[in-house]
């Protein structure tokens, strides 16, 4: 049985509703802050700045949202990951909460922004369920629950295998935790209205133009695009996962990019979703090939995310791997067909830390960690700050360590692999263990 549906696409499926519009590419001879990325740390950072009453221009090598910013998996969450790291161990416990801390301000943030920008991308307040691959894992879960909920300011619940079937319609796991801090909404629809709400503050949005070089002259810049040059006071160099293609070397070397892959199932009845997804909850697991996973806003698809390769794949060729582990959570699910399969980059950084800061004069913002929808938001807008000189306070994630690897030039085509094989082999490993 092929499980590519009749109509398939390959494409997202968030495009059916709201595709990248296409901009025009006229570049402006200068800018007071010209921001290199279009995503959504780009598009906040356009967005605070011209509401402080600057001149900002964003310049993307596709369409605005073209990337990850409409491609993800739309779970909103305010550093589940970054609560779950060994912080403590680098920073010590008072500065690993100020770091926690900060990174915890991208959700009420995020919602804040939707609500003072009138931006209607579907948001809602659901939770996340947090599937323990092991009995290990789900003890590891519980370290780290206290944290989560100081850091969200709310309530983080261990939840034992006896009770998961109230979460998840799945036997699968063995427990999880539930993490009230987490919301689901259209990536589509808001990468669009981010975008709109940038332009309505004053800013120019730039499409289909790619950055070459940025050269500090006294005390400008001059940026060299295929489009033509500007001179610029302030570069922000915001390109995520897609840094290794861009003009900040520097900035390419501290980050990681590696290819997430969903697929959307077609149409299934609603008592079906309701049944898979209680309360039409996010639902993500602890595997370090990890799987993320949520009813679509409609509550009438699935929508299955995951690294389902680590090498150059297409999402064609990975929809099957991502069926297969799909049925293996609900096996119900093997008989239905994929309408749409697509990928885009995540940006991971060696210490798994997100970052802003300032490097040659350059400006720089992102490695979210593969959880970029409401902390690329935050980061943009704090970055953005600090161009202005308007923060307030120092910033936890502001000017850290920023560390990269020897030989490390920006693409990981090299190592990925390997690692992604040895993650797959422990994950199994570990299950076989359990």
């Amino acid at each position: 049985m092929s499980i590519l549906a009749a109509d398939f696409k390959a494409r997202p499926w968030w495009w059916e509703a709201a595709a990248p519009v296409q901009r025009d590419n006229t570049l402006p001879a200068e800018a007071e802050v010209l921001v290199v990325g279009g995503g959504y740390a780009g598009l906040s950072a356009a967005l605070t700045l011209a509401r402080l009453g600057h001149d900002v221009t964003v310049i993307d090598a596709e369409r605005i949202g073209w990337g990850a910013s409409s491609r993800n998996g739309g779970m909103v969450s305010g550093g589940l990951k970054v609560a779950r790291g060994p912080l403590e161990k680098t920073y010590g416990p008072a500065r690993a909460m100020e770091i926690m801390k900060a990174c915890g301000g991208s959700f009420p943030f995020i919602e804040e922004t939707m609500i003072r920008e009138g931006i209607e991308a579907d948001y809602k307040r659901v939770g996340r369920f947090v599937g323990a691959w092991t009995p290990g894992h789900y003890k590891v879960l519980e370290k780290s629950a206290a944290r989560i909920a100081e850091m969200s300011a709310l309530p983080t619940t261990m939840i034992p295998r006896e009770n998961q079937r109230e979460f998840i319609g799945s036997d699968h796991y063995h427990g999880g935790m539930h993490a009230e801090a987490t919301g689901s909404l259209h990536p589509g629809k808001y990468a669009r209205g981010l975008a709109a709400a940038a332009e309505r503050a004053g800013a120019r949005l730039v499409d289909a133009t790619r950055v070459s070089r940025i050269e500090k002259q006294a005390a400008q810049f001059r940026v060299t695009t295929d489009h033509g040059v500007v001179t610029a006071k302030h570069v922000l160099t915001a390109t995520n996962g897609y840094s290794h293609k861009g003009p900040n070397p520097w900035f390419a070397r501290r980050m990681v990019p590696l290819a997430s892959y969903i697929i959307a199932t077609e149409e299934l009845p609603p008592e079906q979703i309701e049944r898979l997804f209680p309360k039409q909850r996010m639902l993500s697991d602890t595997k370090l090939v990890l799987n993320y996973f949520r009813p679509s806003p409609d509550g009438r698809r699935v929508l299955w995310g995951g690294r389902a390769s680590f090498a150059a794949e297409s999402a064609e060729q990975a929809a099957p791997r991502l069926h297969a582990t799909m049925c293996e959570v609900f096996p119900e699910l093997s008989e239905v067909k994929i309408t749409h399969a697509w990928t885009g980059n995540v940006a991971f950084t060696f210490d798994h830390l997100p970052h802003i800061g300032v490097q040659d004069g350059v400006h720089y913002a992102g490695g979210c960690q593969g959880s970029g929808v409401a902390m690329a938001t935050w980061l943009g807008h704090n970055v953005a700050l600090k161009i202005a000189g308007a923060a307030n306070e120092k910033f936890a994630l502001d000017d850290l360590p920023f560390p990269t690897r020897p030989f490390y030039s920006g693409d990981p085509w090299w190592f990925m692999p390997v690692i992604g094989n040895w993650y797959r082999l422990k994950d199994r490993i570990e299950r076989m263990a359990a």
